[in-house]
């Protein structure tokens, strides 16, 4: 086995776990799940059946990735986020063969207690606020926050925000990477530094 499990943590079998990978106190994966190398998955995590996991993400304590969830490489889950599958459960009536696709795309970040609902894509490098509900698709690099979530900037894929409007066209660099960001009628792209 070249991944760490916490002896209080349970991998089911079958369960594809990368080289490298960590679980830790009291997580739980299921036996379909799909994990990739470099993955730190924190103390309560639970990770469903049906669930892909790509290199390099981070999820952090008290997260719970169900059926239906794929995160791309370099994900970061906040603690105690929530995603859903469900888009209107009923405890009475089952919708097991309702399960709504939850895409996260390379890069992003999911703010500490945000929310997640089922059938979005959240966009690369995007980052969602802590608390924010998200029940729409958000675009690559934006940042949006609140309830229910709005895009408020953009995002460099260091992470820090652009000095650029939310609509129209501009263009701004990273200070940190020297990247140039290009944003052409409410669309953002980077460009070569």
């Amino acid at each position: 086995m070249d991944y760490q499990v916490h002896p209080s943590a349970i991998v089911d079998e079958g369960a594809k776990i990368g080289a490298g990978s960590r679980v830790w106190h009291f997580a739980h994966v299921c036996g379909g799940a799909r994990i990739g190398k470099n993955v730190s998955m924190g103390q309560n995590v639970f990770i469903g059946n049906k669930v892909t996991i790509a290199d390099n993400c981070k999820i952090q304590n008290n997260v719970s990735v169900y059926d239906n969830v794929h995160l791309e490489e370099g994900v970061f889950c906040g603690p105690s986020m929530v995603f859903t599958n469900v888009y209107n459960p009923r405890s009475l009536i089952e919708r097991k063969d309702e399960y709504r696709d939850t895409l996260v795309k390379k890069g992003a970040t999911l703010g500490a207690n945000c929310t997640i609902v089922c059938g979005v894509t959240v966009g690369a490098y995007s980052f969602v606020g802590a608390g924010a509900v998200i029940n729409k698709d958000v675009p690559s690099y934006a940042l949006v926050v609140g309830v229910p979530g709005k895009q408020i900037g953009w995002m460099s894929e260091f992470g820090e925000q652009l000095d650029l409007p939310v609509t129209g066209n501009g263009e701004a660099r990273c200070q940190h990477t020297a990247a140039i960001y290009r944003l052409t009628d409410g669309i953002l792209e980077k460009g070569e530094a």
